[in-house]
């Protein structure tokens, strides 16, 4: 039996319905706004619960873990929902700045703290690296000006809409490009500004790895992501990551969005050239309007499987996973803080073996989040709950069994040696996600956590639109599509989608 989901008016007239994909927090972001805007949203989730990646779940123990995101930048595009709704944001959602805001860990041993204020951490860099502070602000400030000229563009808009090109934002970003450093790559910029220090180009280029690049090929445009932090900030939910998705479920629940759990999706059901519904498993449902928060790679070849799919934009290179160890530790470490960072000693072999080799280095940079630091119910009494996290790359039928074993052991073999302390013993409790599980869990083509990769100077124009360009009625959010991965984006993604349906 086919079902019409019903018509929905509002005071802004005729609104058509729309069905939503997946309830990740791009999809729950679409609806809300889609809600808000007077449509009747029914999003359709393939599990039994919403988040995507940015899920919790518990080990035995009591250990908490947010399982996917972990870093939280530009919380006011999370607020700007809650205000478009005509909500007080703090009513829903809290968060606090962090400071600092990472601890590295670098293979020689020295150690540096992050502040979130650009003067102060230019500071601790001098004090503890060499490079003079002067040099540190001033491309903190570069930075800051890059992005507060491109990003009204490059981000918040449509980059395959003509009329993006004809706006003052886009004029302000052309005349911006000079100073973008176009030509080269992140690791090229960073040695032009810190090449008396490989330990600071070696922080800078981290920032790569924001978006599943390498430093290496990723152009040098991305080296205004580290503004993000030290120009805007870092923050933390109170409750942890997941707090994101749970304040706008409960807000797309206020204004009426359905959600339809462990009902996965078959088809997009279409007729000549525009979408007309969707079909599960248990019936077809009418929508003039579907918005796909499934990775673009899966959407095409399992739910479009007879429309001809964009295949160069599929091909394009996919970006790193990772290989994730929950661990509940039966220990607290004063020197570690909600983010730290422990290099590895040639960056450029890890990422070498990432996106050249395919496989594991035999020395990897480790990050390792702890939200016990900040919701101390997230681990009994004198525990800690770590999540720690190694870039691989996504999944390409390598013995992931094998390369989690490695990967393990050097892992340990580098914590002991920085903390002082033998970790294996303390490991109360276990949890590993591979790039299979995670492409298993979430939809991600191969497991990769940001669709394709930025070692390309056009990768942002070579990244799916957030619509379809041959099927009326479809569109896309995520992190696959358009502006990209990461809670910023993927809220973005929901942004323009939301724009593009009512524009």
């Amino acid at each position: 039996m086919k079902q019409a989901i019903g018509k929905h008016s509002s005071s802004t007239g005729f609104k058509q319905p729309v069905a939503v994909i997946g309830a990740g927090i791009a999809g729950i972001a679409a609806a809300v706004r889609l809600a808000v805007a007077g449509h009747a949203v029914t999003v359709f989730e393939a599990g039994p619960t919403f988040g995507g990646k940015m899920h919790q779940f518990t080990l035995p123990g009591g250990y908490r873990f947010d399982a996917g995101p972990s870093l939280f930048t530009l919380p006011q595009l999370v607020d700007d929902i809650f205000r478009l709704a005509g909500r007080e944001p703090a009513d829903y959602f809290r968060y606090e700045r962090l400071d600092p805001i990472t601890n590295y860990f670098f293979a020689d041993g020295t150690r540096l703290k992050a502040w979130a204020e650009s003067a102060k951490f230019a500071a601790e860099v001098e004090a503890k690296l060499g490079t003079p502070a002067t040099e540190v602000t001033k491309f903190l400030a570069r930075a800051g000006k890059a992005y507060d000229a491109t990003a009204g563009t490059f981000l918040h808009k449509s980059l395959h809409k003509a009329g993006t090109y004809l706006s003052p934002e886009t004029l302000k970003a052309v005349a911006a490009l000079p100073q973008l450093g176009l030509l080269g790559t992140m690791h090229q910029r960073h040695v032009g500004a810190f090449g008396s220090d490989p330990r600071l180009v070696q922080l800078f280029d981290r920032y790569a790895t924001y978006n599943g690049s390498d430093p290496y090929q990723a152009p040098a445009t991305l080296s205004m992501i580290p503004h993000l932090e030290h120009g805007i900030g870092a923050f933390y939910p109170e409750g942890g990551i997941y707090a994101i998705a749970e304040s706008l479920m409960k807000l797309a629940l206020e204004f009426g969005v359905k959600f339809r759990y462990n009902e996965a999706v078959e088809e997009i059901v279409t007729a000549e050239k525009r979408v007309t519904g969707v079909r599960t498993a248990l019936d077809v449902y009418d929508f003039g309007q579907v918005v796909s928060n499934m990775d673009v790679v899966p959407t095409y070849r399992r739910l479009l499987p007879r429309q001809p799919a964009p295949e160069r934009t599929l091909a394009q290179p996919r970006s790193s996973s990772a290989l994730i160890f929950y661990w509940g530790v039966a220990c607290e470490f004063p020197a570690l803080d909600l983010h730290n960072i422990f290099f590895s000693q040639d960056y450029q072999a890890e990422f070498k073996a990432i996106f050249q080799e395919k496989t594991v280095a035999d020395d990897v940079t480790v990050y390792v989040n702890i939200t016990s630091k900040k919701t101390p119910t997230d681990a009994p009494a004198g525990h800690e709950n770590w999540f720690v996290m190694v870039n691989v790359p996504h999944d390409q039928g390598q013995d992931w069994a094998a390369l989690a074993a490695k990967t393990r052991a050097i892992v340990l073999r580098k914590l002991s040696a920085a903390l002082g302390t033998e970790i294996g013993p303390l490991i109360a409790t276990e949890k590993v996600w591979t790039p299979p599980g995670i492409a298993a869990d979430t939809s991600s083509f191969g497991g990769a956590l940001y669709g394709s990769s930025s070692n390309n100077a056009l990768a942002a124009f070579l990244r799916h639109p957030n619509f379809s360009g041959r099927l009326e009625g479809l569109y896309f959010c995520g992190g696959s599509v358009h502006p990209g991965g990461g809670i910023p984006l993927c809220l973005l993604s929901a942004k323009i989608v939301a724009n593009l349906i009512d524009s």
